[in-house]
């Protein structure tokens, strides 16, 4: 490590990256995230924005409550309210810090705040006092400082360390600047606000124009030791800085970056695994450092580089970012303990109740595959993972369909025991069955997005399905998995389905929500008693 710099990251997949559309988490996940954070090295966990909402709220103290080593942080308008809600949802944290902001660009003040400069500079003096009565630890953020006047937002820097803040902020907040402009603007404030030493300096850089790593980068060379970022660069619009690309560029140019970060790289893959399994967002094949391309070489050329000396085509080790390579070759045939120590060194430790159910799902798989690779491993493990209770299963299904017939599904589903079957018709195989899915379990959703792609190659391959549905109150998606397309557009939409009713007055026990109800009536009035559940008896 020698004489490098440290760099505290402060992660924001909780908060900023949650409040990207179809990114939404429950407790459970969240918390499984931050677990994961913690494993991975993170400085600091935004744990959410308390005052937005009471689960937002509990959400921000469990994670409090349950993470070790990182600080905790919640965000906070500049607002005593705010103000409150942070400081009791992170009290609990061994760490907690709160983070408050308010935006310092003319722009902002005269539309959104209809501030003067003078009001919003006193009250950053007294909330950023207000917090520090609450937490030792105070973040305050300029928000839009980069289209902030720079003599102004050096005041306002000044203002909030005098306050009693001891890390300031410096957020891109729409993604505008270019590198060189973050970098003065970093150097200016580090070099002229003259209490400066008292606080460390942060970039939060977003991606609009494609630059928040560049800028984070910009913004460390111009003085900032802290910076904001999330796994796989989620947040809202496009996104914010990635971790994993700001990490490993920090790591591979060491010759020119003389810093540190503390991230143990290896954790890089699972954690990112991880977030995809838990959102149902796919990382896209091309993403830097974790997409399943990152370190694949199809051109003869690379090929022929690579087997001469890896360095000539890949700047960094698939093993540094946790991408284990082995022979191990696993079919019907294979035990569970080959089965389990392939997971483990893929990154995934299961709890041992999950196993023999994905082990079954495995033995499926391999009965109809002649060998089940490491990417199919992978798809299975997500697509049991959806983080919602499991209210209803698939029992079979049934398909008619053809290019000069109308396609019909029948769907046999299974909740408490209890066995429900359906036929529906629609425009294609796929559409019958999920309205087929809707019939069953009377509580109407729209189908926002679906995705269909093979995991591997060859004929056999696993089709995994992405879906996103709405029942107008919120977007849930889905995976499933499975050598039949049908069946895994099933599975995805149950995966989703599960998650809407878990969060839904149904799964709470206080009966279908009005508009569900409405469906009902209107399915029983037009259809009759093609359109009422048949509970099939077992055996």
């Amino acid at each position: 490590m020698g004489d490098k710099e440290r760099i505290r990251i402060f992660d924001t997949t909780l908060r900023d990256g949650e409040q990207a559309p179809g990114y939404s988490m429950n407790l459970e996940e969240k918390l499984r995230i931050a677990s994961r954070l913690q494993a991975l090295g993170v400085d600091i966990i935004e744990a959410g924005f308390a005052i937005a909402s009471p689960g937002d709220f509990e959400s921000v103290r469990e994670i409090a409550r349950h993470v070790d080593g990182p600080v905790v942080a919640s965000l906070a308008r500049a607002l005593e309210k705010d103000l409150d809600a942070a400081g009791e949802a992170v009290k609990e944290a061994r760490r907690p810090r709160i983070h408050l902001f308010l935006a310092t660009s003319d722009l902002h003040l005269e539309y959104k705040l209809k501030m003067t400069r003078e009001h919003a500079l006193e009250q950053v003096r007294k909330m950023v006092t207000y917090a520090r009565n609450l937490c030792d630890d105070i973040e305050f953020s300029a928000e839009d400082a980069s289209r902030s006047d720079l003599d102004y937002l050096c005041k306002v820097v000044e203002t909030a360390i005098a306050s009693g803040a001891t890390t300031i902020n410096l957020p891109d907040t729409v993604g505008y600047s270019l590198p060189h402009e973050l970098e003065r603007m970093v150097r200016t404030v580090h070099t002229s606000v003259p209490n400066m030493d008292k606080a460390i300096l942060s970039v939060h850089n977003h991606n609009d124009l494609g630059f928040a790593v560049a800028n984070s980068l910009a913004g460390v060379m111009g003085g900032a030791r802290q910076v904001e970022c999330t796994l796989c660069g989620i947040g809202e619009r496009a996104g914010n800085a990635s971790l994993e690309e700001f990490v490993m560029a920090v790591k591979t140019r060491g010759d020119v970056l003389p810093y540190d970060t503390g991230i143990d790289t290896r954790e890089i893959t699972k954690s990112a695994r991880l977030l995809s399994s838990i959102t149902g967002v796919s990382v896209f094949p091309s993403k830097a450092i974790v997409g399943t391309n990152a370190f694949a070489h199809e051109s003869g050329i690379h090929q022929h580089g690579m087997m001469a000396n890896a360095k000539t085509y890949e700047i960094m080790t698939p093993e540094s970012v946790g991408l284990k390579k082995t022979a191990l070759v696993l079919g019907k045939h294979s035990g569970q303990h080959a089965f389990v120590k392939r997971l483990e060194e893929l990154g995934y430790s299961l709890p041992h109740e999950r196993i023999p159910a994905l082990f079954e799902d495995f033995k499926i798989t391999a009965d109809r595959k002649k060998t089940i690779t490491d990417r199919d491993l992978i798809a299975l493990v997500e697509s049991s993972s959806t983080g919602a209770a499991e209210i209803w299963h698939l029992v079979d299904f049934v398909v008619n369909s053809g290019n000069m017939i109308t396609s019909t599904a029948v769907v046999t589903l299974s909740k408490d025991g209890k066995k429900y079957q359906e036929v529906a018709s629609g425009t294609g195989p796929v559409y019958a069955s999920l309205r087929a899915v809707e019939k069953i379990i009377r509580h109407p959703f729209s189908l926002e997005d679906y995705k269909l792609q093979a995991v591997t190659e060859h004929r056999d391959a696993l089709g995994e399905v992405l879906v996103k549905i709405s029942d107008g109150e919120g977007f849930y998606r889905g995976r499933g998995v499975s050598t039949d397309v049908i069946e895994a557009s099933i599975l995805s939409c149950l995966a989703a389905v599960n998650r809407m009713l878990d969060n839904s007055s149904y799964a709470a026990g206080q009966g279908l929500s009005a508009r569900a109800m409405s469906f009902e009536n209107d399915m029983l009035s037009s259809h009759s008693d093609k359109a009422k559940d048949r509970e099939v008896s077992h055996g």
